[in-house]
């Protein structure tokens, strides 16, 4: 980031801490951070990869819990299986997206398929966020749902390329069923291009994947997240091209605590979740044997 201006239109800078999970993978945490834990309903925005696995390699993540939020998988690239405790199995690829609806609880895993370890090499490189459900809907009933990529909507003008993820932004609405009023979009502009972002949602972000952007005087990099103040419209000026990750929506109905993989309202909620995962009362991923212990 170079510039000044940044407290005109600019509230946060949040550069994500990288963390390593081995075999070449490593994730970028721009939320929860010091500087800030939510941003609309989101609570957690992770980018994944870029990796490449070299044959018989990839992501292996084992069957884990959530509660009381949902899960939004977007990849930019690769493939990933997911399967849950509701019996679902279902591959996502680029341009897609997998909400799954953890409520009252859910268990899943997600996983490199076997034809993509077969090749000689294979890329992996997306976004994971959690949007926190409202209080009424925290202990609803576990849900999935996956949009193909064909069935999200697209904003095309010259020198940029917008795809609605979720919720709603220029006048259209993604078919993902939500919770709370929201916007998430994949963002692709040329450089020398301009995107307006308006006030229309309460609180608003953008997460740089790619490029460089310039807004009002400051210039944001790859890999950092800059979270605007309520009220003022965004212009995004990127001298190169860039991919963005726009999102946010209306304020949350409150604190959450957010704990390994669960969210609520309650703390003595996140303890009982505890307790039935190292008892063993979530319901188990169907063809799965393996689980994440709980951590100490």
């Amino acid at each position: 980031m170079s510039g000044d201006g940044l407290t005109d239109s600019v509230e946060a800078v949040i550069v994500p801490r990288t963390r390593d999970l081995g075999d070449g993978f490593s994730v970028r945490r721009a939320l929860p951070s010091a500087e800030r834990r939510t941003i609309g309903p989101f609570v957690f925005f992770d980018q994944m990869g870029p990796a490449v696995f070299r044959g018989g390699q990839g992501l292996d993540v084992r069957p884990h819990p959530h509660i009381g939020l949902a899960t939004v998988t977007y990849l930019f690239d690769g493939e990933i299986l997911h399967r849950d405790s509701l019996g679902t199995v279902q591959a996502i690829r680029p341009g897609a997206v997998n909400w799954m609806t953890a409520g009252i609880g859910i268990v899943h895993s997600e996983r490199t398929p076997p034809e993509a370890r077969q090749q000689a090499l294979s890329n992996l490189h997306g976004i994971q966020t959690w949007v926190a459900l409202p209080k009424s809907r925290e202990e609803t009933a576990p849900a999935f749902a996956h949009h193909a990529a064909e069935t999200l909507p697209v904003i095309e003008e010259p020198g940029k390329r917008i795809r609605l993820i979720v919720g709603t932004l220029y006048g259209a609405r993604a078919p993902v069923a939500v919770f709370s009023e929201m916007f998430y979009a994949d963002v692709q502009l040329d450089a020398g291009a301009r995107l307006a972002l308006g006030p229309e949602h309460e609180e608003r972000a953008v997460y740089i994947a790619e490029g460089r952007v310039g807004i009002g005087d400051a210039r944001f990099e790859s890999g950092q997240l800059a979270v605007f103040r309520p009220g003022e419209t965004i212009v995004f000026a990127p001298d190169r091209p860039s991919r963005l990750l726009m999102f946010g929506g209306e304020r949350l109905d409150g604190p959450r605590h957010l704990w390994w993989n669960f969210v609520s309202s309650s703390a003595e909620r996140i303890e009982q979740a505890k307790e039935d995962w190292r008892a063993g009362r979530f319901a188990p991923v169907p063809g799965e044997t393996e689980r994440i212990p709980l951590p100490e």
